[in-house]
């Protein structure tokens, strides 16, 4: 029987080993997932306790035309309710807990904005709507900033899109078209966040656990600390893979492929070389590179240059792919009733809340609770990010890169000009984490970049993930990475089902005329 080597524990290989076996009727016991580190997920992490501090790097949304992601999960058990699919109980938490934001962004005096109105001016439409009818050929190259001027990134559209979707004004043109084209249904909800699904826990919790429950129960192998670290090609120009290498508690070996055997390589990594603080301790930017989703990708592009991607163009600019994050644990559930009272919502239905005039442009969100499955009653957790770690704080005059948890708090604090801040920081836990490639997937790009997700001419080799190439679709989302799995396991067994499409509202009027009247909202 074939067997599939799956570089990569992220949900892009767990999608993947999931489709071999219900797409390509694989046995899970000819599946083995090679994973370089000592966890599984990928960047979907999540970990922690109440005593030593809950961490999290980041938090996904989803939306109603996740297509992908929703097939693949409504063939996975949930682990509350296993009569449920993920996708039946990620909807029913929707039904629940939709979000309803009043306080999606808050100026530089504490107060918060009426951002009913996008706050365009007629240029700014029109630059909008031009960015949106560009052919995507035409944007090779370009950065969001040669698309727009200076005012557009003043408005309020601009503060909740970039801290939604964590675009900075230097990132691909290319990339925030895409966006503008597949989100935009969401436009006329966007002050509101109301048309964003959130998964009931973590999506470690609610996604990653039940995966590889099923996962595992099919007999797939998941080999930790193992690091692939080439794959050795036959001759021609075709990427035809004959065996890949691999080191393992200090040895290597190398495995050989028999007729009709897989890989399927997850190339790069937002999440590479990420490292975490304390509450008293800053974390340290790793610049190192050292991470193997990256060198193997590099070693591949250099094998059959112009076929397999330029991974160069993701991974050597780690100052406009680096932000941070933070997480915050605590047992006073002051900082929850403050909030409350402040945003309007309960916590689980506010939505992001930035403070659009901070250096930091730092945006924060309070999770429905418990956020983590076995998380206490007693105990509260939520998170937030600065999507501009190299500036100096308004009111820690330190770059966020430099500051521990708790300096980053005090400055969340200072801008809610809560008296009760000395008691919040004194009750909280705040583990910071710095990620130098977390939106690598944005920088300035063109074709070819990327990999195809079977490249041309291949028969055995796949990309899936962030930096496969797949059309239309946007990265930095859970359906990009699903899609990027389900396209390589039908493209390599020549499957009849194909991923359904990328949604794509614009093709609809009422949508595009409710888009047009959100733009000129007052």
């Amino acid at each position: 029987m074939a067997k599939a080597y799956l570089v990569g524990s992220g949900i892009a290989s767990l999608s993947a080993a999931a489709f071999l076996i219900r797409e390509g009727g694989f046995a899970g016991s000819d599946i083995v997932i090679l994973e370089e580190q000592d966890r599984k997920g990928g960047s979907l992490d999540a970990a922690g306790s109440p005593e030593t501090g809950y961490t999290m790097r980041g938090g996904r949304m989803f939306e109603i035309h996740f297509d992908c992601t929703y097939d693949l999960l409504g063939s996975i058990p949930s682990l509350d309710d296993p009569s449920k699919s993920v996708t039946e109980d990620t909807f029913a938490f929707h039904e629940d807990f939709a979000w309803d934001d009043h306080a999606r962004l808050v100026d530089a005096a504490g107060k918060v904005v009426d951002s009913h109105s996008m706050g365009f001016s007629e240029r700014d439409r029109l630059e909008l709507v031009k960015c949106v009818s560009t052919p995507e050929k035409l944007l090779d190259g370009k950065r969001i900033t040669d698309c727009f001027g200076e005012g557009f990134f003043r408005t309020n559209f601009w503060w909740m899109w970039c801290t939604t979707f964590a675009f900075e004004p230097w990132h691909s043109a290319i990339e925030f078209r895409r966006y503008l084209n597949r989100f935009v249904h969401l436009f006329k909800t966007f002050d509101s966040m109301s048309g964003i699904y959130r998964t009931r826990f973590n999506q470690y919790d609610s996604i990653v656990r039940p995966l590889l429950k099923w996962l595992t129960e099919q007999g797939v192998t998941v080999q930790l600390g193992t690091r692939v670290t080439d794959l050795r090609l036959a001759e021609g120009n075709a990427p035809t893979v004959e065996a890949f290498t691999w080191t393992r508690e200090g040895r290597g070996g190398e495995t050989v492929l028999a007729p009709g055997d897989l890989v399927l390589v997850t190339n790069g990594s937002m999440t590479a070389d990420s490292t975490l603080g304390s509450t008293d301790t800053a974390p340290v930017l790793d610049t190192s590179g050292a991470a193997g989703a990256w060198q193997l990708w590099e070693t591949l592009a250099a094998k059959r240059p112009g076929l397999l991607g330029n991974p160069a163009v993701f991974n050597s600019s780690i100052t406009d792919s680096t932000w941070a994050s933070f997480t915050v644990t605590t047992k006073d559930p002051t900082f929850f009733e403050l909030m409350e009272k402040f945003s309007g919502s309960e916590a689980g239905k506010g939505g992001l809340i930035t403070f659009k005039d901070s250096n930091w442009l730092l945006t924060i969100v309070l999770n429905h609770q418990p956020h983590f499955r076995e998380q206490p009653e007693d105990t509260f957790v939520w998170w937030g990010y600065g999507l501009f770690p190299d500036r100096e704080g308004d009111f820690v005059r330190k770059p966020m890169r430099e500051c521990t948890g708790r300096e980053i708090l005090d400055e969340v604090l200072h801008h809610l000009r809560f008296e009760e801040g000395p008691q919040i920081l004194d009750h909280s836990i705040v583990i910071p984490a710095l990620m130098p490639y977390i939106t690598s997937q944005f920088l300035v790009r063109s074709a070819g970049d990327r990999p195809q997700v079977v490249p041309e001419g291949s028969i055995n080799l796949a990309f899936i993930g962030q930096y496969a190439e797949v059309p239309d679709d946007v990265v930095f989302t859970v359906e990009y990475s699903v899609r990027t799995a389900w396209t390589a396991v039908a493209g390599l067994l020549g499957l009849d089902r194909q991923p359904p499409p990328a949604y794509k509202g614009g093709h609809d009027p009422k949508v595009l005329v409710e888009a047009l009247r959100t733009m000129h909202r007052r």
